[in-house]
């Protein structure tokens, strides 16, 4: 945390010394010319349901919002930010609570934001303008409570981009996702059908009010995307012609400024996209700045690919002689083959254990259907189904997931996982009937008939214990960073939370350490050793501590 504070000081600091050219970014906004800007009229129906016109915002049985918006692009910003402004706000405040967490230093919080208004200079030149007005459309219910760090349309846009800033300048690949799709003989019908976790995590707050958003632009294909309030750019989403996309990061480089947003690719894909040479046309059009995959599913196609992107190449992976394709967060094209980067990741990180643990998974499910596949993305156990511990991201279900989400794009079906992340009811959603002229927009879109119920997992004591660890586990960071005294109780206790998951024991070690009890810390360290460690540096991390301890009992 120290050296990840010390690089955004010393970044922020260069940025000052290289403030030109932030004047235009700062003053810009979207051409609005001929566009209708009166803000909606809200109707409160009860404390779940708001109507505005056509549109409506709506919070079902399961906890999920579900958003209907149409029009022009200022049209469907206005409407979104209209409907969704208490939740606008909340979200804001969760997300930029989690920056002061980080970043406590009001010094280095004030670099920061000189830096990212240098390193976003050039984001409103690669955001298209559609995107852009529906953005401001947003933006204008959005509190002033932030201004301080931009204005409200700046502000906005730059969050567009925090995921890829995050990525790109600490590495942090924050979302760590599993995707997989199956067809012709891998599935039970022959027809495509593909599933994904997103396993992107701020803090649990932030997942609270996620959207199932559904929205019937006048220009393109309608098309739903699991969103949250302010977050106009795709992560998940199929539209109505029955096309898929979903984002999987892999290694990145730092470029020197922001290009286009990857979610805001992913978007226009999604609404300009009817097939898979449309949806590579606008990729190659497009100069991202992060390194990701987009998997793309197509009904006309019947099949998926993968869409490899970095700041300086691409590539369309297209499995060979398969029903299957299967991602993580490495890349698996020609063109990245004997990239460093993308070597170093599957060396290293936890991304080429989950793409076998994919591959294991549906080798034991020879038909895939709707079923099956919630049933992979709520998989905790490791290869040969290892016990990893709860809350491991070698897992598929690493409990932390934003959203879990299946396609069936023939049929234009889609399920949802409702909260806590993938574990909840897996919510059905026909987009023929939501974009049709029979939708009632004060009633749930749902079709419950073919949810897919929560995980049994939740009303085990094992899980009660996992959401217990989570905020032992927050605890005894504190403790190690302030240097306090730690019972054994609640070491004891600690440990028996989540015992099988390498972490438990290796803070634990890491107490005994600074406290120079160095036959406890070697114990701890060598327990840690015998679990499954998530990544081969925290392996090789524990290894340098358990050789220390032993010089020290010599």
């Amino acid at each position: 945390m120290k050296n990840r504070i010390l690089y955004i000081f010393f970044i922020g600091f260069l940025s000052l010394l290289t403030s030109c050219g932030t004047s235009k970014s700062k003053k810009h906004t979207p051409d609005l010319t001929g566009l209708n800007d009166t803000k909606p009229v809200v109707t409160k129906l009860s404390d779940s349901i708001f109507i505005a016109g056509k549109n409506s915002l709506l919070k079902n049985k399961q906890g999920l919002w579900e958003l209907y918006v149409e029009g022009d692009p200022l049209e469907i910003g206005l409407s979104t930010g209209a409907l969704t402004d208490s939740l606008l706000h909340k979200q804001q405040r969760i997300f930029f609570s989690k920056i002061t967490d980080l970043i406590p230093s009001k010094f280095q919080q004030r670099l920061l934001r000189n830096f990212l208004k240098w390193y976003n200079r050039k984001l409103y030149l690669n955001v298209p303008d559609e995107y852009q007005t529906e953005i401001y459309g947003v933006s204008q219910y959005t509190s002033n409570e932030f201004d301080n760090i931009a204005p409200q349309f700046q502000r906005s846009l730059y969050l567009h981009a925090a995921h890829d800033i995050g990525h790109a300048l600490q590495d942090l690949a924050l979302v760590g996702c599993s995707s997989f799709a199956a067809w012709n003989e891998k599935s039970e019908d022959g027809n495509l059908i593909l599933a994904r976790n997103f396993d992107f995590y701020v803090n649990d707050a932030f997942a609270e009010n996620k959207i199932a958003a559904f929205i019937k632009p006048k220009e393109g294909f309608p098309f739903m995307m699991v969103t949250w309030p302010g977050m106009i750019g795709a992560v998940s989403g199929m539209n109505l012609e029955g096309l898929t996309v979903t984002i999987n990061a892999s290694k990145s480089k730092i470029p020197l400024s922001a290009k286009t947003p990857i979610s805001i690719l992913t978007r226009e894909i999604l609404q300009h996209a009817k097939n898979l040479d449309e949806a590579i046309a606008l990729a190659k059009k497009r100069k991202v700045f992060v390194s990701e995959s987009i998997m793309v599913g197509s009904a006309s196609d019947n099949k998926a690919i993968l869409i490899e992107v970095s700041p300086d190449k691409m590539d369309v992976y297209d499995v060979p002689n398969s029903d299957q394709l299967i991602c993580s967060n490495h890349f698996q094209g020609e063109v990245f083959q004997n990239d460093k980067r993308n070597l170093e990741q599957i060396a290293n990180s936890h991304s080429k254990y989950r793409y076998e643990r994919m591959q294991e998974l549906l080798s034991e499910n020879p038909k895939v259907n709707p079923k099956i596949a919630s049933k992979i993305l709520r998989n905790k156990e490791g290869l040969k189904n290892i016990s990893l511990g709860y809350g491991n991201e070698k897992a598929l279900n690493q409990l932390l997931a934003h959203h879990g989400i299946i396609f069936k794009p023939k049929e234009k079906l889609v399920w949802v996982s409702a909260n806590p992340f993938q574990l909840g009811e897996f919510v059905c959603f026909d987009l023929n009937s939501i974009f049709g002229e029979n939708r009632n927009v004060a009633k749930s879109f749902q079709k419950e008939n073919l949810n897919i119920a929560k995980d049994p997992f939740l009303e085990t004591t094992a899980f009660q214990n996992f959401k217990k660890f989570k905020i032992e586990n927050h605890k005894i960071d504190s403790l190690l960073e302030k240097k306090e005294t730690i019972s054994p109780e609640f070491l004891q206790n600690y440990q028996a939370l989540n015992p099988n998951y390498w972490v438990v024991y290796y803070k634990t070690g890491l107490y005994f350490y600074q406290e120079k009890e160095f036959l406890q810390a070697k114990l701890n360290f060598e327990k840690a050793l015998s679990h499954e460690i998530t990544t081969v540096p925290d392996k090789e991390k524990i290894e340098k501590y358990l050789k220390k301890v032993k010089r020290k009992l010599k």
